[in-house]
């Protein structure tokens, strides 16, 4: 019998305080559209969605950061992660460092009928865009 504890053990939930486990538990939001929720103790103090660009460990010079058109989640910045399975089978994070957390979430395809107040995947407005025709330098004859 060895005297070394067997690895943790997770199914669907659970608490990780590993930065390896954490960073594998967060590889799946890398370039997904996110929802987030910052609390600082009980009170929500921010809340949006962006686009998950890096998820670091070992780079101190890598800052958190949580905006609309970008997320950078250094997994040192916290002290552990909170996990669970929703039942549409999508993983909703909670990222804590003492009294502060941030909740990250999946968002599915949103419906028609969700408000404008409710967060939805980020979408390409194809009514609104500008089309551009690049022409040759002027005075080129073939």
């Amino acid at each position: 019998m060895t005297s070394e504890p067997p690895a943790k053990f997770f199914v669907n939930s659970g608490l990780v305080t590993s930065r390896t486990d954490i960073r594998h538990l967060l590889r799946p939001t890398l370039k997904q559209t996110v929802a987030y929720r910052y609390y600082r103790g009980r009170e929500l103090v921010a809340h949006g969605m962006g686009w998950v660009e890096r998820v670091v460990a070992d780079e101190p010079e890598t800052s958190t950061y949580f905006t609309p058109l970008a997320i950078t989640i250094n997994v040192d910045s916290f002290e552990h992660l909170e996990f669970e399975t929703r039942p549409d089978q999508l993983i909703v994070y909670t990222l804590v460092q003492g009294d502060e957390r941030v909740v990250v979430e999946f968002i599915p395809g949103a419906p028609a009928e969700h408000s404008a107040a409710s967060p939805r995947q980020l979408e390409l407005d194809e009514g609104a865009f500008v089309q551009m025709e690049l022409l040759g330098l002027e005075g080129t004859e073939e």
